[in-house]
């Protein structure tokens, strides 16, 4: 049958033309080469979005990434209050020269009223390891590990105000009512350990941050992917394992609720909620064995308990902020995905986390004390046991701080324009530094990065291109870096 003419659009009649055809043939083939080249520089637009298929019966089952990831589980310390830069891990020699002076061109009033003069850094800074890094002295035992680390020393925020910073820290946004990363993380993989949660928060001992349940918080994903906050002074609520029966016993009711249960599912085999509900009770009994198991201190060696500084007699704030470090190795060594570790609580003029607003010295001394030694023993019992090949470790805080002091105090005011993160383990270049903040550390001037490019670069290690992973939530296609977010390759090994 011989079409009709008059059907064929004018680029098809084009087509029939010998040479129009071959002209055509030779500008696609163009095409495809140019595609195929910027395909190999990751210019091309992103695949369609990553649709976890999740089990409701089993919501945590490991779920393979979509690509290759150099890590398997991400362990945070997430320090509350705003840890200052300056204090740490960003030296500045300029500052100590200016020190007293005003800053030129600088803010007459910052977050908390009138701005002093520039403050040098309360600690001495010293060379490190073979790279030379200049660490502050406030952290010796975490100084010592430098060379294993890449820092990234231009993160800035978008508010200044600690609650919203935090929840953009753990969430991506200002707002409250987002996931945490560590639920988004959770629900595209799942956990390899199903006899604990995926997704495990460590509240410091002093008590839970300023945004509290939202820094683990599921927001619009499922529930099931929040996070379970636990640590070895405060167990998980509600969660009382039976007394008056022994283990045996207790094994054989779970059994036998368990045949009752499936024969319900079965009689009921599109009810997701029903499996739902019926997981999430199974999870809890479980929990009743395993948390208190692996919570039990007791089985760890003398000389463990010495190195984390987890015998200390004479200060019970350091010695649960580093059995909570014990805790958290003990939780990724069983496969836990996500692991958040606070140090630091919630705003108390600085007694009880990082805000060191009017006397940041002397609230540094004990701060730095409760988290140096601890926190670098965790890093070390991981590398000491093979965990850090697989383990990502992200060291940070909510913002920085001002390079001058408060009028009339001795502390620094909140500062969202440059600080720091510290990264080590799976995937990442040891000794490697991205970013410059002035020369007085008040503002990030080169590579400018953002929370929005550390938490796409943390998805990338894990196999998980932030572009893809979404919810759609009341309408639109959601992710935890929302319209933004760069992978930091520079810091990759």
């Amino acid at each position: 049958m011989t079409p009709n003419a008059s059907h064929i659009t004018h680029a098809g009649r084009r087509l029939l033309d010998r040479r129009d055809f071959f002209a055509h043939t030779v500008s696609s083939l163009s095409g495809i080469a140019l595609a195929h080249l910027l395909g190999q520089q990751g210019l091309m637009a992103d695949d369609g979005p990553i649709v976890p298929q999740i089990d409701p019966s089993r919501p945590h089952a490991p779920r393979k990434s979509p690509e290759t990831g150099k890590a398997r589980n991400v362990l945070v310390v997430f320090c509350a209050g705003a840890c200052s830069q300056l204090e740490t891990w960003d030296y500045k020699p300029e500052l100590i020269r200016q020190d007293g002076k005003p800053m030129p061109g600088g803010p007459a009033v910052t977050f908390q009223g009138p701005a002093g003069n520039l403050a040098r850094p309360q600690y001495e800074f010293r060379p490190r390891g073979e790279t030379g890094k200049m660490v502050s002295d406030m952290i010796p035992h975490l100084a010592e590990l430098v060379d294993d680390f890449a820092f990234v020393h231009t993160l800035t925020s978008k508010t200044n105000t600690h609650g919203p910073a935090e929840n953009f820290l753990s969430t991506g946004n200002v707002q409250d009512g987002f996931p945490s990363i560590g639920a988004w993380i959770t629900y595209a993989l799942g956990s390899e350990n199903q006899d604990l949660p995926a997704f495990v928060a460590i509240p410091d001992p002093r008590g839970i941050p300023q945004a509290s349940v939202n820094n683990w918080g599921p927001g619009f994903l499922p529930a099931v992917f929040q996070g379970t906050a636990f640590s070895t002074t405060q167990p998980i609520r509600n969660l009382t394992a039976p007394t008056n029966v022994s283990r045996d016993e207790e094994k054989a009711a779970r059994d036998l609720l368990r045949l009752i249960n499936n024969e319900h599912l079965r009689l009921n085999p599109d009810d997701s909620e029903l499996a739902a509900r019926i997981a999430s009770y199974e999870l809890a009994a479980r929990l009743q064995l395993s948390v208190p198991e692996i919570s039990d201190l007791s089985t760890e060696p003398e000389h463990i308990l010495k190195m984390y500084g987890a015998d200390d007699p004479t200060d019970t704030l350091k010695r649960d902020y580093a059995r909570n470090c014990i805790l958290a190795r003990r939780l990724v060594e069983k496969g836990v995905r996500f692991v958040q570790l606070f140090n630091g609580a919630y705003a108390s003029a600085g007694r009880l986390n990082w805000d060191g607003h009017q006397a940041l010295k002397e609230q540094y001394d004990i701060h730095g004390r409760i988290m140096d030694q601890p926190t670098a023993a965790l890093i070390r019992d991981l590398r000491q046991r093979g965990l850090l090949e697989n383990t990502l470790v992200v060291w940070c805080t909510e913002f920085g701080r001002m390079p001058m002091f408060q009028k009339g105090a001795f502390g620094r005011d909140h500062n969202p324009n440059g600080f720091t993160a510290v990264l080590t383990g799976a995937g990442i270049r040891k000794g490697a530094s991205y970013g410059v903040t002035d020369e007085l550390g008040f503002k990030s001037v080169e590579n400018v990065s953002s929370i929005h490019d550390l938490n796409a670069t943390i998805l990338h290690l894990l196999g998980i291109n932030h572009t893809q992973l979404t919810f759609n939530h009341n309408g639109l296609d959601r992710r935890l870096t929302d319209v933004h977010g760069h992978i930091l390759h520079d810091i990759l090994a």
